[in-house]
């Protein structure tokens, strides 16, 4: 499928307002570690959390893992799994919304070629975290995903 692209800002922000949001997060593992971005914007700011983002119009889900991965990490992926698809709701969005932010994400694993050395604009820092995550302190949306993955010792 061909991508549009984004979504102009005027655009998105009447999405947020109006519309859940399908994106896809994902679970980049390597040689026995986990990537986990630490969030700079809303929702989640200041959040260790898996690196996701929007699906774009007329854009594959697979193209999308693709496309973020390489987008936020730098780094080209091999898709394990499909972990299934989520709901989150945040209080908070990144534009100016009473109701916050909803997404509904589809939650991949996939294995990365190397270890992401750069962040985006959206992350602050990278960690690489040792696998089995010890996930008590990351957020409950990340608990989850790790915990379906199989890579944590914690439940979601």
């Amino acid at each position: 499928m061909t991508d549009e692209g984004p979504v102009p800002d005027d655009a998105w922000a009447t999405i947020v307002r109006n519309v859940p949001i399908v994106s896809v997060d994902l679970v980049v593992q390597h040689e026995g570690v986990v990537a986990l971005g630490k969030r700079q914007n809303d929702p989640a700011k200041g959040e260790w959390f898996v690196p996701g983002g929007t699906v774009h119009k007329r854009e594959s889900l697979d193209d999308a893992v693709h496309r973020i991965a390489s987008e936020e990490l730098g780094v080209s992926v091999r898709i394990e799994r499909r972990l299934g698809v989520y709901e989150h709701v945040y209080d908070v969005a990144d534009v100016d919304a009473d109701d916050g932010k909803h997404y509904v994400p589809i939650g991949y694993l996939v294995t990365a070629d190397s270890r992401a050395t750069e962040t985006d604009d959206q992350h602050a820092d990278v960690r690489w975290a040792p696998t089995p995550v010890e996930a008590g302190d990351l957020h409950p949306y990340v608990r989850a995903y790790l915990s379906d993955a199989g890579l944590t010792t914690d439940t979601a």
